[in-house]
């Protein structure tokens, strides 16, 4: 039978930025989005723990991160920018999520090593100043 599920569906609706800062946590998680946002619900929290599957693709998220910034600095270096403020701050947004989850998810796994669990909200990363620089440069 199409269109006939055995379990119901829970949906919301949630901003632009939410839904960027909720999929660089389910990144950082390794879990499917299912289990993220049932164990998020439930239990208030996500414990991640570390596989090597998960590490290598925050691996890869790094990667691709610094493959990024490296072009960006090309271009400004060559004053040939092809990036816009638009697509800088974008980009800052999506980087700061991303990290902002791996420092997150790092964080509720300090148990692993200090011995005790700690779980804190993620730091706030605060605006960079060489972001700043580059976005200056840009307007110029």
């Amino acid at each position: 039978m199409s269109g006939v599920h055995k379990n119901p569906t829970i949906s919301f609706r949630i901003t632009e930025a939410e839904r960027r800062q909720i999929e660089a946590k389910i990144i950082a998680s390794g879990m499917s989005k299912k289990d993220y946002f049932a164990r998020s619900c439930i239990y208030n929290r996500v414990c991640v723990v570390g596989k090597k599957e998960t590490v290598y693709r925050l691996v890869e998220e790094l990667r691709e991160m610094q493959t990024v910034i490296r072009d960006v600095a090309e271009q400004l270096r060559q004053e040939e920018t092809t990036l816009t403020n638009e697509g800088l701050q974008e980009m800052q947004t999506d980087f700061t999520n991303m990290l902002q989850a791996i420092l997150w998810m790092l964080d509720g796994a300090r148990y692993l090593w200090e011995g005790t669990n700690t779980y804190k909200n993620p730091p706030e990363i605060p605006f960079d100043e060489s972001v700043a620089s580059v976005t200056e440069v840009m307007k110029e």
